[in-house]
């Protein structure tokens, strides 16, 4: 099932999380933030539109890293009704797509539930203090899209807020499949 991601107020502040990460180790928001900004992107490995994109992802993360912006990927689904989401197919998915930040298991939901996720994929965009500044998709790419000219629209999003201090005052509902609650 498809759903777009709701729009939160932006300026919305970060709530606080600790999750496991796929290489065992327990990370919380404070020591995963971004000197100039910081990404949540709330994924999972069987959703065709997170496999679409996941490439692009990866790409983009490294590419805004270079800026000191970080990445953090978060799987919230549950994993007994959608199995190839599980801890074992996410260090699998993480490891395809050269994913060069960390990857969070949200067993409990709770903190898909707190941000107010409600696809995979979807996307925020945190200033450095921390502050919601953009909530859409990652690019204009689409699923099964021909064009070859995709705007980067998270990756403009980002290098804005961090030069500039302000939001784009255009931003495109991220849209997937949804997320699978317990």
């Amino acid at each position: 099932m498809s759903v777009n991601a709701s729009n939160n107020e932006l300026g919305m502040k970060a709530p606080s999380f600790k999750l496991l990460n796929i290489d065992y180790q327990m990370l919380d928001l404070k020591e995963l933030k971004g000197k100039n900004g910081t990404i949540i992107g709330f994924i999972c490995c069987h959703c065709p539109y997170v496999v679409a994109i996941a490439e692009r992802f990866s790409k983009e993360a490294k590419e805004l890293s270079k800026f000191s912006i970080n990445t953090i990927a978060i799987m919230s689904n549950d994993v007994t009704k959608s199995p190839d989401d599980s801890f074992d197919k996410m260090i699998n998915f993480a490891s395809k797509y050269q994913f060069n930040f960390p990857f969070l298991y949200d067993d409990t939901q709770i903190v898909a539930k707190k941000y107010g996720a409600v696809c995979t994929p979807d996307f925020f965009g945190f200033d450095n203090s921390l502050k919601l500044m953009y909530r859409g998709r990652i690019d204009s790419g689409v699923l099964k899209s021909e064009d070859n000219k995709i705007d980067r629209e998270l990756y403009k999003a980002m290098i804005k807020i961090k030069d500039e201090g302000i939001a784009p005052t255009i931003q495109h509902n991220s849209f997937g499949c949804s997320i699978k609650w317990k």
